[in-house]
């Protein structure tokens, strides 16, 4: 007899009405816990299977491959009332629903969650959006960028005095999505019980503006506006990347037993009780000095042999390495944060690992990342739809 557990997510019908990062990527890991996520596509595609700068051997870009694994591919022409028709039928096989029109734009479709909940109570439907369903600036578009600037997140990113940047990977997209995967699943759950569904509604300038917790507690606290840091934090000193002889490391001291440790590993007992950094929030008032004075020591050797030395002192400290040294380094490689996807057109390609593990139930790679419209029959003869009928191609 077969004991295997089945996905946590099997059996729960979800459509993707989303396209680019926010929605793709939270429907991508309710794919991997097992979650039957139909990829519903205007006949053009999601606008991702044609971006970046590079060209693979078929049409879709390695972005849309890392975003859609797991997937079935639906085609469908929503301002078309036959395939609209085909679409309130799958709603009603449906669980969840993930859409990221501009808000107004599902209203007028009539894929609204006031029009689905009419036939399917029990729905819970998730909009994701720049800047949420209402609101003064409800109806602007909004990327990650834009929620970046708009949220704050900007503000308190690069270093004091100079051009603004923006954070190096897409901190909003990521972040709504992580969020809304949250909120739906809870809705889902609570759905099972109460016989009702909901709307959620997901924003990335929301989500950015929920990682400001330092900087906003600090605020509120002190009425000190946040400002950027670089590398280091506002909680504790030394903890950024300083500079060795060969280049830079990040390393941690965060509270005063790994201080006096630091101070002893460096041969520099009287940094200890020094007046200007005996106590972390000292520490913190007199961070740039501090700073100098342990580059000056940290100078005399290369970052590999103060990280070795650091770490056998129980002081958090690490190499700061690329993207590449991190997927193909030997940790990356143990937690197999790269893997490969079997693809009809590409061949082996490769995705993003999954980023947690479930070790009762582990993800697996069940779907390659779906051609556009390549399981048009198949969903349409799941809802009896006859072969080829109201499906835009």
């Amino acid at each position: 007899m077969n004991h295997a557990r089945q996905l946590p997510l099997q059996g729960i019908r979800v459509l993707d009405v989303s396209q680019v990062m926010a929605g793709p990527f939270a429907c991508m890991l309710l794919a991997d816990l097992g979650a039957d996520v139909i990829k519903v596509e205007p006949p053009s595609g999601d606008q991702t299977r044609g971006a970046m700068g590079f060209k693979m051997k078929g049409p879709d870009s390695m972005g849309f491959l890392n975003m859609n694994r797991n997937k079935r591919s639906l085609t469908l022409d929503l301002k078309s009332e036959e395939d609209r028709a085909s679409f309130y039928k799958l709603a009603r096989t449906a669980d969840v629903i993930v859409e990221n029109y501009r808000p107004g734009a599902v209203q007028r479709l009539g894929i609204d969650y006031e029009s689905i909940r009419k036939i399917h109570p029990k729905i819970v439907y998730v909009s994701i959006s720049g800047f949420g369903q209402s609101g003064p600036w409800a109806d602007r578009p909004g990327f990650d960028l834009m929620a970046q600037a708009m949220s704050g997140v900007m503000s308190v990113t690069g270093y004091p005095g100079e051009k603004p940047v923006k954070a190096g990977v897409p901190v909003a997209d990521i972040g709504c999505a992580l969020f809304a995967t949250y909120a739906l699943l809870a809705a889902y759950i609570g759905a099972q019980k109460s016989g009702v569904g909901q709307h959620i509604d997901a924003s990335l300038f929301d989500a950015a503006m929920a990682f400001s917790v330092w900087d906003m507690s600090e605020y509120w606290g002190t009425g000190v506006r946040p400002t950027p840091l670089g590398t280091s934090n506002k909680m504790s000193a030394p903890y950024q990347a300083v500079k060795a002889r060969d280049g830079y490391f990040v390393m941690g001291a965060t509270n005063q037993k790994l201080w006096t440790r630091l101070c002893e590993l460096l041969q520099r007992p009287d940094l200890v009780e020094h007046a200007d950094y005996a106590s972390v929030s000292l520490r913190l008032k007199n961070r740039e000095a501090l700073i100098e004075a342990l580059e000056r020591e940290f100078g005399q050797r290369d970052s590999a042999d103060w990280i070795d030395a650091m770490l056998a002192a129980g002081i958090p400290a690490g190499p700061i390495l690329s993207y590449p040294e991190a997927f193909e380094g030997e940790h990356g490689t143990h937690r197999r944060m790269c893997m490969e996807i079997e693809h009809p057109i590409e061949g082996k390609v490769k995705n993003i690992g999954f980023p947690v593990k479930l070790l009762g139930t582990p993800q697996q790679v069940r779907r390659h990342p779906p051609l556009l419209g390549e399981h048009n029959e198949e969903i349409m003869a799941e809802i009896n739809v006859p072969a080829g009928a109201a499906v835009a191609s």
